[in-house]
């Protein structure tokens, strides 16, 4: 085993909250010692996905310097049509509709292209943070004012704190034997993305279906993503299309609302569930992203609440630096647990109860959420709060949230 390569923090997951992470405590922290540890080789992600960035997310990236650059290739949500049909209906009657606005000129949400985030956030980073990968862990534990990462090839990287952003089969925390808490929703997430005949305006789109929401949401050009979610049996049948069937059955399900479709990419699939980790810490350890949560996508709030835990963790972290602290201290990681724990709770209870509210065809319920859905699309004071809720908008949240540097 070689000596310990000595940090300030490490992370594990190259991801954009890794990446973002990396980026907030390098820019915050003059002379910090950032590695960033991946199992594959950081790079641009090739795939034409796309993720839906909320207007309290993205005050972070404007405080970290790097929304200009994404916002170029990223098209803002103007506004989004909610639908609700049963199995075998025709007619796809239109519920809910909300500006999209938080503000005059000001989108709730964008979408902003994984490869355009991807290669902005390595070039923020570039030169500021170690990147260490390809690399395995292969052990992690606390040891006094340190924790030890071991690697696969007898490196050991060690640090007052380590960050788990290793996703929702995160290694670091079941090498902290920390348990998880959730259901399978026996669901698969199919994801695409579609070029289309019609211009969407900027309009997003989200049809319940009783196997659950089907949601396009616009990209620059005539372009959309789409995250339909199918009871995981009929999922395998569509899976299994060939291109010319399967943009049919996508077009069919749009109503041809957009027109003529056609796949930019073959189909992915992925099975939802929820998963909640008990504790988000452990000594010298803080899980952000998937590692510490895993919600439904019907909300396409996933990347945001990880991306809020970044602008917690990198807040409380900074602080107790300039103060002269242990910044992986037990204190320390427990504030960033109270912060996040409640928030993450509420959304997890929320996509929790819409899937099982949206995804069934029983007619009580269905008239039930209908009537509901009309109610509040006659309240202007109820949308708007929802908006300011779904934007991630918060007074009272971190700097970060907020636009301003920690």
């Amino acid at each position: 085993m070689s000596a310990p390569q000595r940090y300030d923090v490490v992370i594990v997951g190259g991801g954009p909250v890794g990446m973002t992470l990396a980026l907030a405590l390098v820019q915050a922290a003059r002379g910090i010692r950032v590695a960033l540890v991946d199992r594959r080789p950081l790079s641009v992600p090739r795939d034409n996905r796309a993720s839906a960035i909320a207007a309290g997310v993205r005050r972070i990236f404007e405080a970290l310097g790097v929304w200009a650059e994404m916002a170029a290739d990223a098209q803002p949500i103007t506004a989004m049509r909610i639908t609700d049909s049963g199995e075998g209906d025709i007619a796809r009657p239109l519920f809910l509709t909300f500006a999209g606005e938080v503000a005059p000129g000001e989108a709730f949400a964008h979408m902003v292209p994984n490869s355009v985030s991807g290669r902005v956030l390595l070039a923020a980073i570039d030169g500021r943070v170690e990147v260490v990968a390809p690399a395995i862990p292969t052990a992690c534990r606390a040891e006094g004012d340190l924790a030890l990462l071991t690697l696969e090839d007898g490196r050991v990287l060690a640090a007052p704190l380590i960050v788990a952003a290793d996703g929702g089969q995160s290694a670091l925390r079941g090498m902290a034997r920390i348990g998880v808490t959730g259901h399978d929703y026996g669901q698969t997430g199919l994801v695409a993305t579609i070029a289309h005949e019609l211009d969407h305006e900027g309009v997003a789109y989200e049809h319940f279906r009783p196997a659950g929401p089907f949601a396009s949401l616009p990209l620059p050009g005539k372009r959309s993503s789409l995250v339909w979610t199918e009871r995981s049996a009929a999922a395998q049948h569509f899976l299994g299309m060939d291109e010319a069937s399967l943009a049919r059955e996508i077009e069919a399900v749009m109503g041809s609302s957009l027109g003529a479709v056609r796949l930019e990419e073959k189909l992915m699939g992925f099975p939802l569930r929820l998963q909640i980790a008990r504790s988000f810490i452990a000594p010298r350890l803080a899980l952000v992203g998937d590692a510490a949560h895993v919600v439904h996508p019907i909300a396409g709030q996933g990347l945001n609440l990880g991306l809020k835990d970044v602008a917690a963790l990198a807040e409380v972290v900074v602080d107790a630096l300039r103060l002269g602290l242990d910044h992986g201290a037990d204190d320390v990681l427990g504030r960033y647990q109270a912060w996040r724990r409640l928030d993450t709770a509420s959304m997890a209870a929320m996509t929790d109860t819409l899937n099982r509210l949206f995804s069934n065809d029983a007619a009580p319920m269905r008239a039930l959420r209908d009537f509901g859905l009309g109610l509040v699309d006659r309240a202007g004071p109820v949308k708007s709060a929802l908006i300011r809720t779904a934007s991630g908008l918060s007074a009272s949240g971190p700097k970060l949230l907020s636009g301003m540097p920690i």
